[in-house]
C-alpha cells in the first residue's frame, strides 16, 4: 500500500455547593481526566476507597506501550500531562470479512491535556475519520490504528500526530459503559434534537437514559445533518451525564454503589501499566483546586469530509489549525488556545 493509498474501515455541578461534596468532586475529576466516561468514580476508589477497591480496579487489562521501528521517535516531553482516551466496539464477523480488519475499533477517541499548574483540563475530540499517516500503513482512518497495531499503534498515531508524548492512556470495551450506566440507574444527556435510532426514540432536551439507550445515543451519526461531528458532541454529553451522577450525593456517600460501579466497567477496561491506583491518587491531589467549570470541552481541528480516490469517504486535516493546537500542547498554553478556538471545529 502506498502513502496514497486509503483504508477502507468500516447539567453542571455546582461549583459554589459546601466544602464536603467539593472534595469529593476534586477526588472523583480525577477518574474523570483519567477514565472520562468510563470510571470517574475511580477517583473515588483511590482516594477514599483504595484499600476495599483496589481489587476491583485491577481486574483490568494492563498493556505496555512501546514504540516499533515504523513510528520514528517519540516527541520530546512537555509541560503539563496529556492522556488517550479511547472507546471501543468490537467487530462483527461480518463487519471483520467485509473490511479484512479484525480486531477493535475506536469510535471513541479523545486527548485529555493537563496543564502543569493544574489551572484546568480540556478534552478534545478526534473525528474518527480523520485521514491522517498511520505508521506502517499509509494514509488511513484515525481509528484504524486500533485496528491494526492495537492500544500500542493508536497511542503512535496519536503522538506522532499531534506532536507531544502520551503519558498514560485507557481503553474501554462498549459493553463496560452500557453496564456502567446501567449501575448508576441511567444518567441525563443533552438531546441535540429528535430522532430515532434501534427502536429508542430521543427527545430534544434533557433526557434520561439507561445502559442500552446511552450506547444508542453516542453511536447515532447518520441521523444528524453532520454525522460523527454531531456524534462527537454527543459522546461529551454522556461523559458530562454519567460524572454528574458519580458526583450526586448519592453515589459520594455510598462506598458500595461505587464498588459496584468500578466492578461493572473494570473488566472491559484496558490501562497502561503506569496507570495505577498510586497514579491516579497523585494527580487527584495534585488537581484539588479546581472547579467545574475549569473543565473545557473542544474537537481537534479537521477539515470537511470527502472522498478518497480509493472511493472512502474520510474527513480531512486542517494543517494549520492543527499547528495552532500543537504549539499550544507544546508550550501549555491550552488556556489561551480555548478561549479562542471553543466552538470553531
Amino acid at each position: 500500500m502506498t502513502t496514497s493509498d486509503s483504508i477502507d474501515l468500516p447539567g453542571e455541578i455546582d461549583p459554589d455547593e459546601p466544602p464536603r461534596r467539593r472534595r469529593g468532586f476534586k477526588i472523583a475529576l480525577v477518574g474523570l481526566i483519567v477514565l472520562a466516561a468510563i470510571v470517574a468514580a475511580a477517583g473515588v476508589i483511590a482516594a477514599k476507597y483504595m484499600f476495599d477497591l483496589r481489587d476491583a480496579y485491577e481486574k483490568r487489562t494492563v498493556v505496555q506501550v512501546t514504540r516499533g521501528p515504523s513510528d520514528g521517535d517519540r516527541p520530546e516531553d512537555t509541560e503539563g500531562q496529556n492522556f488517550l482516551l479511547l472507546g471501543s466496539d468490537k467487530r462483527s464477523e461480518e463487519e471483520a470479512a467485509a473490511s479484512g480488519i479484525t480486531g477493535q475499533r475506536s469510535d471513541v477517541m479523545m486527548l485529555v491535556h493537563v496543564p502543569a499548574d493544574r489551572s484546568g483540563v480540556y478534552f478534545m475530540s478526534f473525528p474518527r475519520d480523520l485521514y491522517i499517516d498511520i505508521p506502517g500503513h499509509g494514509k488511513g482512518r484515525i481509528n484504524a490504528a486500533l485496528a491494526y497495531g492495537g492500544i500500542p499503534l493508536a497511542v503512535t498515531t496519536v503522538e506522532n500526530y499531534t506532536g507531544v508524548p502520551i503519558d498514560h492512556v485507557a481503553l474501554i470495551d462498549f459493553d463496560g459503559v452500557q453496564g456502567l450506566v446501567d449501575t448508576l440507574g441511567g444518567v441525563d444527556v443533552e438531546v441535540p434534537q429528535d430522532f430515532e435510532i434501534d427502536g429508542h426514540q430521543f427527545t430534544e432536551g434533557t433526557q434520561h437514559v439507561n445502559g442500552e439507550e446511552a450506547l444508542a445515543f453516542v453511536r447515532a451519526r447518520k441521523n444528524f445533518v453532520d454525522g460523527d461531528f454531531q456524534r462527537n458532541r454527543n459522546q461529551q454529553a454522556l461523559l458530562r451525564g454519567i460524572a454528574k451522577e458519580l458526583l450526586s450525593s448519592n453515589t459520594l456517600s455510598s462506598p458500595g454503589r461505587i464498588t459496584e460501579a468500578v466492578e461493572s466497567i473494570s473488566p472491559y477496561l484496558t490501562t497502561d501499566d503506569a496507570l495505577t491506583p498510586n497514579a491516579i491518587v497523585d494527580l487527584g491531589l495534585s488537581l484539588r483546586d479546581l472547579r467545574t467549570s475549569d473543565l473545557h470541552f473542544l474537537a481537534v481541528p479537521h477539515g470537511e469530509p470527502f472522498m478518497t480516490s480509493g472511493g472512502a469517504s474520510v474527513v480531512a486535516t486542517d494543517e494549520d489549525g492543527m499547528d495552532v493546537l500543537r504549539e499550544a500542547l507544546k508550550n501549555d498554553s491550552m488556556g489561551t488556545y480555548f478561549a479562542e478556538n471553543a466552538g470553531k471545529y
